[in-house]
């Protein structure tokens, strides 16, 4: 906020949320505070540092860095202000922001209730890890709210989605996920990684608490792991003391990292969304694609509810070749730009073979049964020119 108190824009919050104005030294970046420990005066130092903790007061003391550091504390800060959270919980990883949040949520004898089409090892922790601690779960068809609040029952605590998905890119109606939480008395927990905060708050739609692969755009640059929660201060209470005792904390050199790589977040994505609407009406118009999932276009089945909640359609997307396994193998060697990889969000475009970098483990007939076939293919589009990656496609799709 300015002194007004007029909300400030994307790309302000993103460089200067979370950072104190006067540094260390007057320094203009954000120090690296790369230590375990802290220290204290005298005993009376102690004793008031340990009153303040237990009366859960504000205090920028810390005392081991297992429960916090001046540096991740920054980068929490910066994520819950660009996404209007009242805070933010940095953890080592997207998938350890996912299960911290399942495993404190639910217990045994309770309920999960996921979409489908999202990450594969967010399904495989729902699927194979939960029912080990007597937690069921229902997976119901994203986008089906008929299901979804016909599959709650009396013991279900979470309802959990991902907008856009991976790697259909579906899109969530984040406002009617909510509500059917709110009228039933389900936590809502979205994966927003794809959309990032720029494209999409969900908080501000009234989910409870929502997940970020900081590993992804936040960061930007493929150079870290990370994740974040983000939420309610009464709903991240609990999972921050957990926190001290399960271990999966983020380091804070990552910290450093995310908090530089946060700084171009809103350049980044919105350049992303520019070349990736044209990218995909040029994979669209392409005789050797047979289909684009990508929320930006028409044809999409989620692009009103996007229209409708997004500020951009995101940086990925997804298409199908005009061709078998070994065509589509042609053309991703063929490209010259994007380079093949599993990941996504960062500076450098990658292109991604579902089925065999994602799924290769999965047989054939299961993988078509998920509706996963061999020439499916996921493009994460960097800040290269669009013009500079279209003619690239171009000529590697004239390969097939």
């Amino acid at each position: 906020m300015t002194k007004d108190g007029a909300e400030q824009g994307d790309s302000t919050r993103a460089v200067h949320a979370g950072e104190t104005r006067r540094k260390p030294h007057r320094a203009l970046v954000e120090p690296l505070f790369q230590t375990s420990t802290y220290t204290f005066d005298n005993m009376a130092d102690v004793c008031a540092y340990q009153e303040a903790h237990a009366q859960g007061r504000a205090d920028d003391r810390f005392e081991y860095g297992r429960y916090g550091n001046p540096t991740v504390a920054a980068a929490e800060a910066r994520l819950a202000a660009l996404e209007h959270a009242d805070s933010a919980i940095q953890v080592a990883s997207g998938m350890a922001a996912i299960t911290h949040t399942f495993l404190n949520l639910l217990s045994s004898g309770k309920h999960i209730v996921i979409t489908d089409d999202s990450y594969r090892r967010t399904h495989q922790l729902c699927e194979e890890f939960l029912p080990r601690y007597n937690v069921a779960v229902t997976v119901v068809p994203l986008g089906d709210y008929d299901a979804l609040e016909a599959a709650i029952r009396p013991e279900t605590r979470i309802l959990f989605s991902e907008t856009p998905s991976n790697p259909y890119l579906r899109v969530l109606d984040v406002e009617r996920f909510a509500d059917i939480g709110r009228r039933r008395g389900v936590k809502t927990v979205v994966d927003a990684t794809f959309s990032t905060p720029i494209n999409l708050r969900p908080l501000d739609w009234g989910i409870d608490l929502v997940i970020h692969s900081a590993t992804k755009y936040l960061g930007g640059h493929n150079d870290l792991l990370a994740g974040f929660i983000a939420g309610r201060d009464q709903l991240l209470a609990p999972l921050r003391q957990a926190m001290g005792i399960l271990g999966g904390i983020s380091d804070p050199n990552t910290a450093y990292l995310v908090l530089r790589g946060m700084k171009t977040l809103s350049v980044r994505v919105r350049q992303q969304n520019r070349a990736a609407q044209q990218i995909a009406e040029f994979l669209a118009a392409h005789p050797s694609v047979e289909q684009v999932w990508y929320p930006g276009l028409k044809t999409h089945p989620g692009h009103e509810i996007a229209v409708r909640q997004m500020n951009g359609f995101g940086g990925v997307v997804s298409f199908t070749v005009r061709g078998d396994g070994p065509a589509t193998f042609r053309f991703m060697d063929a490209l010259q730009i994007p380079y093949i990889s599993p990941s996504l969000g960062g500076v450098e475009s990658l292109v991604l073979h579902v089925a065999t970098m994602a799924n290769y483990d999965v047989p054939p007939e299961e993988r078509w049964q998920l509706g996963i076939p061999d020439n499916l293919v996921r493009l994460a589009v960097g800040l290269e020119d669009a013009e500079d990656l279209i003619a690239d496609l171009d000529q590697a799709l004239r390969t097939i």
